[in-house]
This record gives C-alpha cells, sequence and structure tokens, in this order.
C-alpha cells in the first residue's frame, strides 16, 4: 500500500483493461488508477459512479493484497451501515414480484444468474457487458453469497448499484440469501473473519437486508424471472367456527388438494421477510420461487430431493406462459453439480440451459458463476462458463446468450466452509435446523 502527498492510503488499481468494452456508457475500463482508502460515506449520502469505481477497485486489491481480516481498513462498518440501511429501504418497499419497464426503445435488460461470491468474474461480467446505465438495465436472480470466497465483497456491490440506481438495478431474492443457507456454506462465517467482534452485527444486518429482496419480476410484460421458479396456489377455507363468544373469529386452512400453479396475485400477496421460507403452513409461495426446480416429468409435485419446493414439467410452463401471455420464464438455481444429477435435463457446461420449448415460449436456466463451486472437494473441476443473458427491444422476449470463462488465477483464500463434508445444496435439507418461521 502506498500514500499520497497528503498521507492518505492509496492503491494502485489493478483491473484488467478490455480494449473491445463498450464506450458508449461508463464501465470498468475506464476506472482510476488511484483509489484512497479505506472508502468513506459521501456526506450527502448521495452515490455516485466515481464511488463505485472506487469500491471495486478497492474490493479487487483488497482480495488480492490483504488477509480477510483487513477488509475493515478497506470497508469500515460505519459505511456499510450507512449503505445497507440506504438499501434495506428502498428493497423493503419493492414488490414481491418486480414490473420492470424498459425506459426507451434503445435501453436493454441484462438478466445475471448465480454469482456465489465470486467477485472477480462479477467485475468480468460488468467489463463484458457493460456497466448499468440509463438505457442498461441489470435484473438479477439471487445467490450473491456462499460457496465463493467473496461474497460479503459481491453482495456491498450489488447493494452499492443498487443505491446509485434503483431503478436501472434489481436485485432478487436466491435460496441463499438465509440464515440457514449462509450458517452452511459460508457467508456466516466469512463475514465474522472479515469483521472481527463485529462480525455478529454485520452479519444480523445482512440477513434483514436479505429479507427486503424481492422475489421475482416481469419485464416488459413477456419475462417473468425467479431464483428458482414457479410456485404452487394456496388455497385456503375456513374452518368451522370456535365456539363461545369472546372469540369468533374464522380460522384458514390449507386445502389438501392437488398441487396447482398458484397465481401472480398470490405471490405479490406473499410474506417475503422470512430469515428462511418456510417449508411447511400457509406461506409456502417464496420457498417455491426460490427453491423449485423445473422437470421433464409433466405435473407439478413436492420437491422431494430438495426437500423443499416444487418439481414441475413443460405442462406447466405452458400453462404459466398462456395465462399470464408471457414469452419466457429466466431462472438460475442450479449449477453444474446440480444438473450432474438431473436426468433429462442438460448440463450447465455454457452457463445456460434450455429447459423447455413450449408452444407459448421457453423456459432458460442462466447460472452466472464460471469454474463453480470456487472450492471442489473432486480432483476434476466442473470447468463449466458462466453467463448472462440480453433482452433486447421491442419485445424482449428474443435472449442473447453470453458465456464467459473463469477469470485466473483465483486470489488464494481458505474456504470459509468444510466443502469436502458439507452436503450439497440439492440433497436433503436439515429442515430442523431451519429457522420456524410459518
Amino acid at each position: 500500500m502506498s500514500t499520497d502527498d497528503n498521507g492518505n492510503n492509496i492503491i494502485i488499481n489493478p483491473i484488467s483493461r478490455d480494449a473491445d468494452a463498450s464506450t458508449d456508457s461508463p464501465s470498468p475500463s475506464s476506472l482510476p488508477g488511484v483509489v484512497p482508502v479505506p472508502l468513506t460515506w459521501p456526506p450527502d449520502g448521495q452515490l455516485s459512479l466515481d464511488w463505485i469505481q472506487h469500491l471495486i477497485s478497492a474490493f479487487d486489491w483488497g482480495s488480492k493484497n490483504l488477509p480477510p481480516s483487513s477488509f475493515p481498513s478497506v470497508f469500515p462498518v460505519p459505511v456499510f451501515d450507512a449503505l445497507v440501511l440506504t438499501a434495506s429501504k428502498i428493497l423493503h418497499k419493492e414488490p414481491n414480484c418486480l414490473r420492470i419497464e424498459a425506459p426507451d426503445t434503445d435501453s436493454t435488460v441484462v438478466v445475471v444468474g448465480d454469482l456465489h461470491g465470486q467477485l472477480h468474474d462479477l467485475l468480468f461480467l460488468f467489463q463484458d457487458a457493460g456497466f448499468p446505465s440509463e438505457d442498461r438495465i441489470f435484473v438479477f436472480n439471487g445467490d450473491y453469497v456462499d460457496r465463493g470466497a467473496w461474497g460479503l465483497e459481491t453482495f456491498l456491490l450489488l447493494l452499492a448499484w443498487k443505491v446509485f440506481m434503483p431503478h436501472r438495478v434489481y436485485l432478487l431474492r436466491g435460496n441463499h440469501e438465509s440464515k440457514y443457507c449462509t450458517s452452511t456454506y459460508g457467508f456466516e462465517k466469512e463475514v465474522l473473519v472479515k469483521y472481527g467482534d463485529k462480525g455478529k452485527h454485520v452479519y444480523r444486518k445482512c440477513l434483514g437486508c436479505f429479507e427486503g429482496l424481492p422475489l421475482a419480476s416481469i419485464i416488459a410484460e413477456h419475462v417473468y424471472t425467479a431464483h428458482g421458479g414457479l410456485f404452487r396456489s394456496i388455497t385456503v377455507t375456513p374452518s368451522k367456527r370456535t365456539k363461545g363468544k369472546k372469540n369468533r373469529r374464522i380460522n384458514l386452512v390449507p386445502e389438501a388438494n392437488a398441487l396447482c400453479l398458484g397465481s401472480l396475485e398470490e405471490l405479490s400477496k406473499a410474506r417475503r421477510s422470512v430469515l428462511d421460507p418456510p417449508w411447511e403452513g400457509q406461506n409456502l409461495i417464496p420457498g417455491d420461487v426460490l427453491w423449485s426446480d423445473p422437470s421433464m416429468k409433466p405435473g407439478l409435485s413436492p420437491n422431494k430431493e430438495r426437500g423443499i419446493g416444487l418439481l414441475w414439467g413443460p405442462d406447466c410452463t405452458e400453462e404459466f406462459l398462456k395465462k399470464f401471455k408471457l414469452k419466457l420464464i429466466i431462472r438460475s438455481h442450479e449449477g453444474p453439480d446440480a444438473r450432474e444429477k438431473r436426468p433429462g435435463l442438460a448440463g450447465m457446461d455454457e452457463g445456460y440451459t434450455v429447459d423447455h420449448d413450449v408452444e407459448s415460449g421457453k423456459l432458460i436456466t442462466v447460472f452466472s458463476a464460471p469454474d463453480y463451486p470456487q472450492f471442489q472437494a473432486t480432483e476434476e473441476r466442473y470447468k463449466n462458463k458462466g453467463a448472462y443473458i440480453v433482452l433486447k427491444p421491442p419485445d424482449f422476449d428474443s435472449p442473447e446468450f453470453h458465456s464467459f470463462e473463469a477469470i485466473t488465477p483465483r486470489p488464494k483464500v481458505n474456504p470459509y466452509y468444510d466443502f469436502e463434508e458439507v452436503i450439497d445444496s440439492d440433497e436433503d435439507l436439515d429442515l430442523a435446523s431451519m429457522v420456524p418461521d410459518l
């Protein structure tokens, strides 16, 4: 680390330049060469592109040159508090299902899948696709943290973009934005290591922010996006009136009928502010949206492999698209490790798959973490590519797929979870460990 003429700490921006990067809007290729650390919160509370560029350079440099315990020297707790508080206020006001309209005929929408703490691959994605801008909207499908070593940096960077451009950057919730997953797959320990005695405070604030993340989006009235996918209808009927004058309230109980797809109205009314989406009770829609998977088998059934959520077939995709006049479903949730165990579905080698191609449109899975997971117990790595999707006017329903390789070499770092022993996220969950919030 160097100092400037006034004695302030500075870091030299190490991010590689891309000669082919877009020049029609700001991109990481135009980052300044010198960045002061630690970062400070703007006195007026207004973030700028310059501030975010400094944040990117500081996080990138710190990941390569500082031990994790020195993270507060780059991003102090007061700055963390200000960012998370500002972002949380924005997120908690957003509806469960965002309605995203393109501002003009030249706008594009970039849909991004799982990131899982792979900061440097996210930085390349921004370099390749271009930064968010007035005519470039980003929709992130969740799973920002866990497994990878830089989940905190990844999540904070995206929160900064959300604060700076709240109507151009949209952050959805993934199943890993939960207490159960983050305590199992590394994010909780990552935060505790990086912030030391303030770690519990920081982790608690992150969990509160997770609860505010919306569940789904509809882009230009044609494209539905969510982390896991579709969801059930929760039909309730009045039970018998309770006896006595003091309590004449009618209790509602779910009907034990066959599963059927839910409506967008039901989605809008679901209670998403839960640490762990319930697997039983009446508030099942959040768990379905975050944990469900497509299948080649027709119908709707419980997702027994995961222990939560649903499996839905091509007929359900057709029903959902047709009923709500949609053309595409873009979901994420499944990396190469999960797809390895899914007979009938394509692998995630290119970072995306077209899972259902039906009369009304298509179901697509996009996964944006290349060479995933960062820490693998097997000698042979998956070496999958990551991908993102670009949607263009006028209808935004003809996806352009952009695959990319992982940034190598990754900075050396220790994992924050026992990746050799921990269960796969597509195996049965330890439901007893999940927070009961029905």
